[in-house]
């Protein structure tokens, strides 16, 4: 038990006497040997009492004091001494006895009964008050533990939730980003869209002004005789052609432009462009040509993308003033359907890339607008690059621009890939001469703006046909309801009603009717719908390419006419 109290008197009857006074409120054990009670040291107990003569056996003491150092922190063993009376004062020896023993109560003999007794219980009370503190820190103990695994535990879930929240915040973040991308891509498109619309109704305008010009300074030709007035007309036809060129760049821009697609052979006609692309770079650029082993074909007007590789080179050798690489290659992609700026499918990519200056990065964005150019004042239109990015999105593309300052700059533009079983269509020659008995011949011409309606009349007048006018869709259709003409000449962009819807509710009337749209501003997408295949003049046109394409038009009698374009 935790609570005995042990007895150590090697002399006489001490350990009897003393166990006697103690019993039975408390437990106790004589212990004859000094080796015994060393051995019950070792066990459960409450206090030792020993007699000081015990102390006398310096190994048992140092024995003693050895197993008091490896006392537990708890524990304050106590000992009651009964010591000899003394005449004088004790030996040093004996005093360092009594000290190793630490917590000591020292009694003098003789003592009465009550004295060892009530030292007894001193000594019990306070080894119960040590064995309260032991359990406490065994609970304290316990609790630490407790809480260290706690710790351990919410450490463990803390460090699990940082990487779940981590790997959230990873997912976020490139969600973000992603989302950020498309808005970007998104806004620009809306931007494009918006200059589009704005450009493709000022050009049109434009367009037909300049269609005036055209033809009245070719009616001036016809009409003065002086030859004086020659080099001037000629002056300003030059003047004319070239702001037609620019209008096409615009119209093309805002993807308005009259399109003739048909099936091309991209690496056939980029190795015909060869000598001419050379020409247009210099002769300080290198002009290389990596083109991909499959056929490339695509859906597309040629021309067009003739003037989109030449307007490239062109700007690749402004960026190379000192010489450099012009390399022109294609190559057959697949897009996936989850890209946000194309269709998924297979498509030919035409890459044009220089070894130049390079864009900084603040102006990529800003390359395919109409008129923005990095030149210098005076030196270029900035309509080079928005013709290329307008012309691949009418095509059913996109163009896409790489630069890095310093290194150089390619735009790719993208076509879809026209189908395996793709056949080009043959070449249709229009007819130069005049069907006969034209004065017979009644053409009704439907056209808003009255500049242009009227020099067109004029001149299909002037060639010999009979002609009738209609200042807007509705006028038109009411004519032809109450006669049929032989021939329709229609613009595109009318207020009231598109020509296309014209052609359209015409051929409800007449299904027969040949007809001729005149535009340089028409969604052939549209027009196709609408209106099958009809001839297209493109504005503007001389009276060469107007009575060619009546000529033509009327000699066919069908609407599947061969499309036309401006000599």
């Amino acid at each position: 038990m935790e609570l005995r109290v042990l007895i150590h008197a090697p002399r006489g009857r001490d350990a009897a006497v003393v166990q006697g006074v103690l019993e039975p409120e408390h437990a106790t054990i004589i212990c004859e040997e000094s080796a015994q009670l060393l051995a019950r040291l070792q066990g459960a107990s409450a206090a030792a009492i020993l007699t000081e003569e015990a102390l006398a056996d310096q190994s048992f003491v140092q024995s003693l004091t050895h197993w008091l150092a490896s006392q537990p922190p708890w524990s304050d063993y106590p000992f009651i001494v009964l010591a000899t009376k003394q005449a004088g004062r004790r030996s040093d020896q004996a005093i360092d006895s009594l000290h190793s023993l630490g917590n000591v109560i020292l009694l003098e003999r003789p003592l009465n009964a009550e004295t060892l007794a009530s030292a007894a219980g001193a000594a019990v009370r306070a080894r119960k008050r040590q064995y309260a503190t032991r359990q406490h820190l065994e609970e304290i103990s316990h609790t630490r533990t407790e809480v260290e695994r706690l710790n351990s535990e919410l450490e463990a879930r803390i460090g699990e939730r940082t990487r779940e929240l981590a790997s959230a915040n990873d997912r976020l973040m490139k969600e973000i980003a992603e989302r950020e991308r498309a808005q970007a891509a998104l806004t620009q498109g809306q931007k494009m869209e918006a200059i589009g619309r704005l450009t493709g109704g000022i050009a049109h305008d434009f367009n037909n002004l300049l269609h005036v010009v055209n033809m009245n300074l070719e009616l001036i030709t016809l009409y003065a005789k002086e030859e004086k007035v020659k080099p001037v007309v000629d002056r300003a036809r030059s003047a004319a052609r070239r702001g037609a060129k620019l209008t096409g760049q615009l119209l093309s821009f805002a993807r308005s432009q009259s399109l003739l697609p048909k099936l091309t052979r991209v690496n056939a006609l980029l190795v015909g462009m060869k000598d001419l692309l050379e020409i247009s770079a210099g002769s300080a650029v290198q002009v290389e040509l990596e083109l991909c082993e499959e056929q490339a074909s695509v859906l597309v007007d040629p021309s067009q993308l003739e003037m989109a590789v030449l307007n490239l080179a062109v700007n690749s050798r402004d960026a190379m003033p000192e010489g450099g690489t012009l390399r022109i290659s294609t190559s057959t992609r697949h897009r996936a359907d989850d890209d946000d700026q194309l269709k998924g499918g297979d498509y030919v990519v035409v890459s044009v890339t220089d070894t130049g200056r390079g864009i900084p990065p603040q102006l990529l964005s800003k390359v395919f607008d109409p008129f923005f150019t990095t030149k210098p004042l005076g030196s270029g239109t900035g309509l080079g690059l928005s013709q290329v990015y307008g012309f691949a999105r009418q095509s059913g593309g996109l163009a896409f621009v790489r630069s890095q300052p310093g290194v150089g700059t390619t735009v790719e533009m993208y076509f879809p890939a026209a189908p395996a079983d793709a056949q080009p269509r043959p070449d249709q020659t229009l007819p130069l001469t005049l069907p006969q008995g034209v004065e017979s011949r009644n053409i009704l011409v439907v056209e808003d703006d009255a500049d242009v309606r009227r020099v067109i009349v004029e001149c299909l007048g002037l060639i010999g046909y009979a002609v009738t006018e209609a200042r807007n869709g509705a006028e038109g259709l009411a004519a032809i309801a109450n006669r049929k003409p032989d021939l329709l000449v229609v613009d595109y962009a009318m207020p009231d009603m598109t020509g296309a819807e014209v052609i359209s509710k015409a051929r409800e009337l007449f299904g027969d009717l040949p007809v001729i749209l005149a535009t340089g501003y028409a969604d052939m997408a549209v027009v196709e719908r609408l209106a099958g295949k009809p001839a297209i003049l493109r504005k503007p046109f001389d009276i060469n390419a107007l009575g060619a394409a009546v000529a033509s038009a009327l000699e066919s009698g069908t609407q599947t006419s061969p499309a036309l374009s401006s000599a």
